[in-house]
């Protein structure tokens, strides 16, 4: 055997041991030379009649982290290249045998007449997981708290397609199978076991002898469904029990996910046709349906931008080629609620933080925040008192400024006023190094202008955080006049540190994501005016895609700073800027009514105490018209929610802020949810085409005013046929 990526050996019980460690790399993958070593190791294990059977087990911390999504894309590339050559028929039964491969490979192993054991040490999802599912007995680590198993493929728009969804279906009861599937939850090692998808727990140290012992003392290499005989957990689908599940879990499906999501659908039919059929059609059926999913825009679009281009940008694709910053205290300032989630998600990256704030009473609040957080945590089993323990004991709170000399980095979250922040500057400037890079945190002012307050602009960045910090994944770096490399290279150290994604953007107003989001919000409040029901608003938008509605976001980020944002721009940009329809709503909300949002439990929502919210009856009273909700467009209202998000990130590309295609579309996905099944706001465009796309805008111009109105970029772009992706060809380095 020519083995690259795997350790083979045969001990003298006759056991062999695959053992999974790739070179280069700090996680097993499965790639194409991966599957090629393992038909190597089956055709080995089951022609060498001295060999009993075979352990696979991995040389790393984790088991794998499944299958190499780029190989995929590859997949994708070359059926588009066969179909222009070859035609439709031949492109597609390429396709399909590639696309199969995996599970057929799998199959091999679980009928090869071997027993074969997989001895899981750590994570272990995605293909990983569907190749220990065809193992005959899966044993996993009991002393391991960070080790997982489970089927994600769903989030990146995908499904198990290597045999894990029919064989799921089949070790667990169907409404079980359907909702792991569906969430692409990981479940802990003890979970998992009591949910039948492990035979056996045992410490790291004996899993593989455990293995071999289970071999050795006769483990049969017969799955449980080509035993003669056997039978679904639940019995048949066309059962009472099995009604119980099918028709409950389609109307589930279709509310949650508006049949947006291909690969989502793809496993309601899967499971509900593949419980009907014997095994191996079953997995025709799953090879089918994974093929058709995989060859979807959905899917390519959510490849690219959660699995690879997020990938991409956490390595540091967009970072200078500096050396290591090597961050181990920092320094935040402002212990309100953002600069406590700030020290917070810091100290539980390992680093130690000096919190201040203007007096003691007020850093120790920010500290008890974190103290909240963790403890919260252990209530939910994902921490302990030591995490607790050394967790506090790197925030040293303090009111002191002094403290904050050494810092390797500062990171300011005070009050959003260039007043406030001007003197914070010059206080923390006093104190620290002179190459020590400064962030400031902020979603609304200008990095360039703040600089100005600076001794050494070179050194001054902005990083924006979203809410709630501990929560939100994404933080978008902001590049002023005068950054400097050096001040862009520490900001994304800091950021990978933290395990968050960021995006590099130039300054501007509004930066990114809040001149995209903004306009959602506004987009709701116009139809609002128009007379469109807000119940319909809300649910519109969610078909559309978007987590939550827009009345509904502007409550989690408040009406009174809706106001201040409409004002601030009215202010700097004129009267021409800003929406007379929506100033008079909000005015109407915060002014006459005092809703100020959730914060004060009443918004464009009620919120009372103990009870769901529920929508402002008053609403209805600030309609001057109210439309028949039988005469609504329902489809064009979706489209207005994301044109006028996507065409603001187009133009946020012709005026600069956006420079890489990659970080609009993963800054619109993390940042405030866009239609996570288009790919992102760009991919959103480039799917629809840009064509397609300007002949939309121009009819919304033409029906809704001007807001719509294509720029001249995407003109240019629709005139050419091209896409972002094609004219902006990301720049695929990392450092």
């Amino acid at each position: 055997m020519n083995l690259t990526n795997f350790h083979f050996d045969v001990d003298s019980d006759g056991i062999a041991l695959a053992t999974w460690d790739m070179p280069g790399r700090s996680m097993n993958v499965i790639t194409v030379e991966v599957m090629e070593e393992l038909g190597q190791i089956l055709e080995r294990v089951t022609s060498d009649a001295a060999i009993k059977g075979c352990v696979i087990a991995s040389g790393k911390e984790a088991f794998s982290g499944g299958a190499d999504l780029t190989m995929l894309e590859g997949m994708g590339q070359r059926y588009a290249k066969a179909r222009a050559e070859l035609g439709e028929d031949k492109a597609m039964e390429s396709f399909f045998a590639e696309s199969r491969f995996l599970s057929q490979l799998y199959r091999r192993i679980e009928t090869g007449g071997k027993p074969f054991a997989a001895a899981i040490n750590g994570i272990c999802l995605g293909g990983a997981f569907e190749l220990t599912l065809a193992c005959h007995y899966r044993i996993g680590a009991s002393d391991n708290d960070k080790a997982r198993v489970g089927l994600p493929e769903v989030k990146v728009g995908l499904f198990p397609g290597a045999g894990g969804t029919t064989r799921v279906s089949r070790l667990m009861k169907p409404d079980q199978a359907l909702q792991m599937l569906l969430k692409g939850d990981q479940l802990r090692i003890g979970q998992a076991q009591k949910m039948g998808l492990l035979h056996a727990v045992a410490p790291r140290e004996e899993l593989v002898a455990k293995a071999k012992e289970w071999i050795k003392t006769g483990g049969s290499p017969v799955a449980p469904w080509d035993v003669e005989g056997f039978r679904l957990p639940a019995g048949p689908v066309y059962s009472k029990a099995g009604m119980m599940v099918f028709p409950p879990a389609n109307a589930l499906y279709r509310r949650e996910t508006y049949d947006n999501y291909p690969a989502a659908r793809a496993i309601l039919q899967t499971v509900y046709e593949g419980l009907q059929l014997p095994f191996d059609r079953a997995l025709t059926v799953e090879s089918r349906y994974f093929a058709h999913v995989l060859r979807s825009t959905e899917a390519r679009s959510m490849i690219r931008t959660l699995f690879v281009s997020m990938q991409e940008l956490n390595k540091g694709a967009r970072r200078p080629v500096l050396p290591p910053s090597n961050l181990k205290r920092i320094g935040v300032v402002g212990a309100g609620f953002m600069g406590a989630g700030i020290a917070y998600v810091s100290a539980l990256a390992g680093l130690d933080v000096v919190l201040v704030d203007r007096d003691q009473e007020a850093a120790d609040k920010g500290k008890a925040h974190s103290d909240g957080l963790i403890t919260g945590q252990i209530k939910k089993g994902r921490a302990s008192m030591a995490d607790k323990e050394a967790l506090l004991g790197r925030i040293t709170a303090t009111a002191d400024f002094a403290a904050l000399a050494g810092v390797d980095l500062i990171v300011e979250a005070v009050f959003e006023d260039r007043a406030v922040k001007a003197e914070v500057i010059r206080k923390i400037e006093a104190v620290i190094g002179e190459d020590t890079v400064f962030a400031s945190n902020t979603s609304t002012l200008p990095i360039t202008s703040l600089a100005e307050n600076s001794a050494r602009p070179e050194q001054f960045i902005g990083v924006h955080f979203f809410s709630p910090v501990d929560k939100m994944l994404l933080v978008e770096v902001i590049k002023g006049a005068k950054t400097g490399d050096k001040a862009i290279a520490v900001a994304l150290d800091f950021v990978r540190a933290i395990r968050k994604t960021p995006i590099l953007v130039n300054d501007g107003r509004g930066f990114f994501a809040n001149r995209c989001v903004l306009n959602y919000i506004r987009e709701g409040h116009l139809m609002l005016g128009e007379g469109v029901p807000p119940a319909m608003i809300e649910n519109v938008a969610r078909a559309a895609g978007m987590p939550v509605g827009p009345l509904s976001l502007n409550d989690e980020v408040a009406i009174d700073l809706a106001w201040k944002i409409l004002q601030a721009t009215k202010k700097d940009l004129g009267e021409a800027a800003i929406d007379p329809a929506q100033e008079k709503l909000l005015d109407a909300l915060l002014n006459q009514h005092g809703r100020l949002g959730r914060k004060n439990g009443k918004g464009f929502y009620d919120y009372p105490d103990g009870a769901s919210k529920r929508l402002w009856p008053g609403l209805s009273d600030l309609q001057a018209v109210k439309l028949d909700p039988d005469t609504i467009d329902k489809e064009t209202l979706k489209h207005r929610f994301l044109v006028v998000q996507a065409l603001e990130a187009a133009r946020t590309v012709e005026d600069g802020i956006i420079t890489d295609m990659r970080e609009a579309d993963v800054g619109s996905i993390l940042g405030f949810g866009f239609a996570p099944f288009t790919g992102g706001a760009l991919s959103y465009i480039d799917g629809m085409g840009s064509k397609a796309f300007v002949a939309l805008c121009d009819k919304l111009t033409a029906a809704y005013g001007p807001r719509f109105a294509p720029n001249k970029l995407l003109r240019d772009m629709a005139a050419k046929d091209e896409r972002f992706y094609q004219r902006f060809k990301p720049e695929k380095k990392a450092a």
